[in-house]
Formats: C-alpha cells, sequence, structure tokens
C-alpha cells in the first residue's frame, strides 16, 4: 500500500521521540548513502551566481551535486571545481546534451573530468529524436558515446523522463528498446522516479527490473494532481521503493524539482531534510 510521505515522516518522527530512536535509525534497509542536488532545480540562480548557488546548497548540507541547466557547460570548469573542493562539495555526474556529445566527446570528457564527475550523464531527446526513424540513430550513438566514455575511464548512463514510456517504437516503448538495444555493461540508468511514475509505470517493478543498470536516482514528489513538488510533501512512497532489491546498488540520490517556487532554497531545504531522514 503507498504511504503518504509526509505522514510515513510524521508517524515515524512521532514514534521515535518516544522511543529515544534517532531519525537515523529509521530505515536503515532504505539504502540511501549521500543525499545530492541536480542543480537544473536552481538553475536560474545558478546561471546568475554559480559559486554563490554552491555556498547555499553546501550550507543546507548538500555533499553532492549533479550539474545540468543553468549554463554550467558555457563557465571555467576549473573555477567551478575550485568552489567545490572549497565547499567540500563533488559532482559523481554530469548531464550532457547529446548534441555536445556528437559535436567534440574529448571537449565533454575534459570538462566533465576537471569537474571531478566519474560519469556521463544523457538528460533529454528532442522531439524529432523519439520518432520511428531516428531512434535507431540515436542507440547507437548512446552505445557509441558509452564506449567512448569508458576509454576515457568514465561511466555513462541515460535519464529518463515520461516519453520514453509513452511514446512507442516497432511496437515497443522507447525505455524497452533502450533497455534492449543498449549495452547493459556499458549504458546505465539514472531513473527519475517522477518522471516513470507520471507516465504510468510501476516503479517497484521498474528498479527490480533494472538492477544493475541502476546508476542513481532522481528525487522529487508528486502531488495528488501529479504536480512537482519537495520531496516528503507528495505521495510516492520512497522509503518503499529505496528497499526493493534493485535499488541495492544504486549509487546516488539527487533531488530534483524541474518547478520548484522561487526562492528555491527552501524548496531545496524541505528536500534535504526528508530525504536525509532516509539514510543509514
Amino acid at each position: 500500500m503507498t504511504m503518504n510521505r509526509r505522514a510515513f515522516l510524521a508517524g515515524t518522527g512521532g514514534v521515535m521521540a518516544m522511543s529515544g530512536i534517532g531519525v537515523t535509525g529509521i530505515a536503515r534497509a532504505a539504502r540511501v548513502k549521500a543525499v545530492g542536488l541536480q542543480l537544473y532545480t536552481v538553475r536560474e540562480l545558478f546561471a546568475s551566481d554559480p559559486v554563490g548557488t554552491l555556498e547555499k546548497v553546501a550550507r543546507i548540507g548538500y555533499r553532492e551535486v549533479e550539474f545540468g541547466g543553468g549554463n554550467y557547460d558555457t563557465m571555467d570548469a576549473a573555477m567551478l571545481r575550485a568552489a567545490m573542493d572549497r565547499l567540500q562539495l563533488r559532482a559523481p555526474s554530469t548531464h550532457v546534451a547529446y548534441e555536445a556529445m556528437a559535436k567534440d566527446f574529448a571537449a565533454v570528457v575534459k570538462m566533465v573530468k576537471t569537474l571531478g564527475a566519474d560519469t556521463i550523464v544523457l538528460p533529454w531527446l528532442a522531439e524529432e529524436q523519439r520518432t520511428d526513424a531516428a531512434f535507431g540513430t540515436v542507440i547507437a550513438g548512446l552505445n557509441r558515446f558509452a564506449a567512448q566514455a569508458r576509454d576515457a575511464g568514465l561511466g555513462f548512463a541515460y535519464h529518463n523522463h515520461d516519453f520514453e514510456f509513452l511514446t512507442t517504437s516497432g511496437g515497443r516503448s522507447l525505455y524497452d528498446r533502450l533497455l534492449d538495444e543498449t549495452d547493459p555493461a556499458l549504458v546505465k540508468m539514472e531513473l527519475d522516479l517522477y518522471w516513470a511514475i507520471h507516465a504510468g509505470a510501476d516503479a517497484a517493478q521498474l528498479i527490480d527490473r533494472l538492477s544493475t543498470r541502476l546508476y542513481a536516482f532522481h528525487v522529487k514528489d508528486m502531488k495528488k494532481d501529479k504536480s512537482m513538488t519537495a520531496v516528503g510533501a507528495g505521495t510516492i512512497d520512497f522509503a518503499a521503493l529505496f528497499k526493493r532489491p534493485g535499488a541495492s546498488q544504486v549509487a546516488h540520490f539527487y533531488v530534483e524539482n524541474d518547478e520548484a517556487p522561487a526562492p528555491y532554497i527552501p524548496d531545496i531545504t524541505t528536500s534535504f531534510r526528508n530525504l536525509s531522514a532516509l539514510r543509514f
């Protein structure tokens, strides 16, 4: 049975307060190792003040970030890395557009390594890339990029939205084609739980199906009207999902809210606190 995350946190918090058990004891099986932030959530802040934004993120308690949005790819990567080092932040992975990889993969590798990341993530496909005619080329590109990443000492992953589950190609969903036709040893999956659930996918079954291909989770909550909200303010039972057998090897848990309301910091603070309650 799906439990409202707010009720879950409130209920377990009350029990722990009475029993004297600390918050981190509530879900040792939940497997959340570190709480990260996908910087697309604060893209407008980051675009105008990248270092100041990283300082605010670190002050909340985040120790991992994932670059994406905010025009980070036009900034001085060494400057960003120096700021992260000073703030004790690390960026395990970085979102990179398909077009950038196709144009100059060597430049992408240089940027990603300068930022300190070890994994390149493809975050999006344009509508024209989702057609029957184009998707085979996309899949070939993913396999090629993943092999190039491996040769450069990096990992590679794909981040979903909802269209992969809702768009069909050759009688299968695009997501099924991605899983069936990309190299499972090289092309991992960054599972955006909100978008998968928004598309009607059974997230628990999907997690177990992906299993060792799961690289990271994107974590944002869903209101009853299916709109986005901060972690713990919606209906998704993250604690149950993180306990799935297939989630046991997930390395990173990134808060993301594409529609976080300005001034953004309160929203990502709420998500950090609630997701941190699932750490062990």
